[in-house]
């Protein structure tokens, strides 16, 4: 299936854009608010969402001038009324709500909710046509070829706001798509990659939170611990760009600094660098195709003074090999891994399992899926809601036999 966004640049569009950001209380949505409130002429908010955090919404909402917020909750419906009163914002609660607030009318959606709750309204956004800035990878691990199909059909621009995706996609921008070798993505190795695997195995909480570059939501932080981050920018990829696993790499880069490379077939290599700030790829994706000022730090590769990298060691991080192979297995398979990956790190940052036990519960859940035969298309997003919910309950089973 062909990637329209890989082969044409679309025009800018004229006046202000009209911008939605979906899970917005969180640190990709932070980044927005900076960028959006910065530049209030060129941008008007027209919807924002969040889960449970209803008065920090109803302050952006308010801030930003949003016409619709959006909570997760429907309980939270009327605390997000009364703080939204007198503000003429409309309000609405639960997950009918996101949706709805996917599918209004916006040149750009920002998709940052996070994990498989993401997919439905990412799925809805895609569906309008509008440009879509993805930072909700779950919507292509979990649904990849149906999300892709959606926005072909409708038109829809697919703008990647992880930083090593908008990397490779900035490194595509001159049209050249087919003389590609491979795309390379790198890995900051997160806070444990010159750690033994013993002691890696008992880290605790702080610890596996506690990322050398990047400041992320808890989530996030624990699958750069376990380099799963990476298997599934791997899967993100396959599916962003067409191309099979194995014209995929990962470099382990500590420095974070060049964030993803393109290998083209006459040997030369391009690389997007900057500093670790998600403003970066979100100010790329805001403004794209054209280029704008930006607040963020500039790069002084002189201070940086040396930028290194290595193959990562896959006998420690087992996340790589086992994302790659849910991805040669199909689409159920990538689905299943992630249910079973959240499930994971939720019991570990409950204080539930110890953080080495968190890739190898993933890993018997795939097992134990393959195994029954769970194998199967993706058509609707029905199919693959009732996939995570099959993946969270196999998970379930397995951390309460654990326990035992």
């Amino acid at each position: 299936m062909t990637r329209p966004w890989l082969e044409r640049r679309r025009p800018r569009l004229g006046g202000q854009r009209r911008i939605t950001v979906l899970g917005v209380t969180g640190s990709v949505g932070a980044s927005a608010i900076d960028i959006l409130e910065r530049n209030p002429e060129l941008f008007a908010v027209e919807a924002v969402t969040a889960g449970s955090n209803v008065q920090k919404l109803a302050a952006i909402a308010r801030r930003l001038g949003a016409r619709f917020a959006a909570i997760a909750d429907p309980k939270c419906l009327p605390e997000l009324k009364a703080a939204l009163a007198g503000s003429g914002i409309e309000a609405g609660a639960g997950p009918e709500a996101i949706v709805a607030a996917a599918e209004r009318p916006a040149d750009v959606v920002i998709a940052a909710i996070m994990g498989a709750a993401g997919l439905p309204p990412t799925l809805a956004a895609a569906r309008t046509g509008a440009v879509i800035a993805l930072a909700n990878k779950e919507a292509l691990v979990c649904a990849g070829d149906l999300f892709i199909a959606t926005a072909v059909a409708s038109g829809s621009q697919v703008l990647p706001v992880d930083s090593e995706h908008n990397a490779v996609f900035q490194s595509l921008e001159t049209r050249n798509f087919e003389e590609v070798d491979r795309v390379i993505l790198t890995a900051s190795g997160g806070p444990f990659y010159r750690w033994t695997a013993a002691r890696m195995a008992v880290a605790t909480r702080a610890e596996a939170l506690a990322h050398p570059n990047w400041s992320m939501g808890e989530k996030i932080s624990i699958d750069s611990a376990t380099l799963m981050n990476k298997g599934l920018e791997v899967i993100e990829a396959h599916h962003l760009f067409g191309l099979p696993s194995d014209r995929i790499d990962v470099l382990v880069h500590t420095q974070s600094i060049v964030h993803g490379m393109v290998a083209y077939r006459d040997g030369s290599n391009i690389a997007q660098m900057s500093v670790p700030d998600m403003r970066v790829p979100l100010t790329h994706c805001l403004f794209w195709p054209e280029r704008a000022t930006a607040p963020h730090k500039r790069l002084d590769l002189a201070a940086v003074g040396t930028l290194s990298f290595e193959e990562p060691d896959r006998e420690r991080f087992p996340s790589l090999t086992l994302a790659r192979a849910a991805l040669e297995a199909g689409p159920w398979a990538t689905n299943i891994l992630n249910a079973a990956n959240e499930v994971a790190v939720a019991a570990f940052l409950d204080g539930r399992i110890p953080f080495g036990r968190i890739v190898p519960l993933a890993e018997r859940v795939l097992d134990e899926a393959t195994q029954a035969g769970l194998a199967g298309p993706i058509n609707e997003v029905g199919d693959a809601l009732a996939l995570d919910r099959e993946g969270r309950r196999r998970a379930a089973a397995v951390l309460e036999e654990a326990l035992v």
